[in-house]
């Protein structure tokens, strides 16, 4: 006679409302995740209730084992397939659930603050010190990467300027090998040079279209044409980019902008941007009264530069720090800011507390205008400045009033209980600009997408 089948235990409040646990294979990347996160904090219960919670989780280790599925049954070759992952004990509780709480704020406690930290934010590009050359470096290269990792040069005008130029110091030294074309064989020879500098410091928008169109007229140089004359031909070509989409480009905006400004007119502007400098300038010399108010940040300070340049010129300046704006704004008649790059979306990537300060004059009806140069132009899509950006250097300065201690010794580094987030860049939208203004015209930002059809696709 057959033993009658034995039924499957079941706990005293009654049968399980959870559904069978899935074999491992069959679990998504989080549910994986979560259960794993349950087995450490069981072990953790563990740990921190010592003596004391071993007859609960005994206890708990009676409860009857999950049915096996139909992926745990023995396959042709006698070996099980993969098991499902033994099941966690149901949430415990009284002084269980107390110590599995317990243990789990001790382990958060326990962990390193350089492994919890800023973990979000590490695909960011970070300011580091430049390694070993690798490959033929040419000796202009590897000081502007040094000066581009330690942001002795800044502004994407400056860094688009310096690499061309270094670009022409490497063309000029360059000597075509034997069985070799300069248009091709240039190209591999640039190669090294552009990752060493990208390993310095982020490519800018700037110098990716420089970069491009460098490339551009290299493939397309005579192969017929003598060395030395395929050279200067080429360094021409840059003089003559550098004087038609940089200089000219913001002479045009200068007096564009320059038009805009009246007298009595209180001019805000954000950190500072080469291309409003010279607007500012340039208004004034031709005689206009008005007055600016520069917004500034750390770690950077860069309107301290601005605020020198136009206290020299004579034109009357108040300078103050973020945090105050709204005690100010209302007092702007114009808002004028530059970019790092613009994106066919019409979002305006630039420097970090440029988007605050657009959105505030939004608010206060108070026109936004960007002053930005069309080699700036970005034909990718750009949503926000968490995808893509960079850290500010270290290094700034800390300091509380009265000072107690020497300035030397209030320099914010990171340390194991510190980390430091400078972002450099934002993103500002579209809707807080009024108008951007380059050298072919002033744009609405939702037209910003026309600017390669105006220069016949030639950025």
């Amino acid at each position: 006679m057959a033993p009658p089948p034995s039924l499957p235990v079941q706990p005293p409040n009654g049968p399980e409302s959870r559904p069978p646990v899935k074999a491992q294979k069959e679990m998504s990347k989080a549910e994986r995740r979560e259960l794993q996160e349950k087995q450490r904090a069981v072990k953790a219960a563990a740990k921190a209730g010592g003596s004391s919670s071993q007859p609960n989780q005994k206890a708990a280790a009676k409860q009857a084992p999950p049915p096996l599925t139909s992926n745990a049954m023995p396959k042709k070759g006698g070996k099980l397939a993969d098991t499902a992952p033994p099941r966690t004990p149901a949430a415990p509780s009284g002084r269980n659930t107390r110590d599995v709480k317990s243990a789990t704020a001790a382990l958060a406690e326990n962990v390193p603050m350089n492994a919890r930290g800023l973990r979000i934010f590490s695909h960011f590009g970070l300011p580091k010190p430049v390694s070993l050359a690798k490959g033929d470096i040419h000796p202009v290269i590897l000081r502007l990467a040094l000066q581009f990792s330690n942001f002795k040069i800044t502004g994407a005008n400056a860094r688009c300027i310096a690499t061309l130029t270094a670009f022409k110091t490497v063309i000029q030294d360059y000597i075509t090998p034997p069985n070799n074309t300069l248009s091709r064989h240039l190209m591999t020879h640039l190669s090294p040079q552009i990752s060493h500098l990208v390993a310095a410091r982020p490519m800018s928008v700037t110098m990716g279209n420089a970069i491009r169109q460098l490339k551009l007229e290299i493939s397309g140089t005579d192969i017929d044409l003598p060395e030395q004359d395929a050279k200067k031909a080429l360094c021409q070509k840059i003089d003559n980019y550098i004087r038609d989409r940089i200089m000219v480009a913001d002479q045009v905006i200068e007096e564009t902008t320059g038009n805009k400004i009246k007298d009595g007119d209180v001019i805000l502007t954000y950190a500072r941007s080469s291309v409003v400098e010279k607007v500012l300038l340039g208004a004034h010399s031709e005689g206009r009264q008005f007055s600016v108010i520069v917004v500034d940040s750390r770690p950077m300070l860069e309107g301290k530069r601005l605020l020198s340049v136009l206290a020299e010129a004579d034109i009357h300046c108040s300078y103050l720090l973020l945090p105050a704006l709204g005690s100010v704004i209302t007092e702007a008649s114009m808002v004028l800011v530059g970019a790092h790059s613009i994106h066919s979306n019409g979002s305006v990537y630039s420097r970090a507390g440029t988007a605050l300060v657009a959105m505030l004059a939004k608010q206060q009806s108070i026109p936004v205008i960007v002053c930005c140069e069309t080699y700036k132009f970005s034909e990718g899509v750009q949503l926000d400045s968490f995808t893509k950006n960079e850290l500010a250097p270290l290094g700034d300065t800390f300091a509380s009033f009265p000072l107690t201690k020497p300035r030397d010794t209030l320099t914010l580094v990171n340390s194991p209980n510190l980390e430091i987030l400078n972002p450099l860049y934002d993103l500002t939208p579209p809707t807080s600009i009024s108008a951007v203004v380059t050298e072919v015209g002033v744009i609405p930002p939702n037209s910003i997408g026309s600017i390669p059809l105006a220069l016949g696709r030639l950025l």
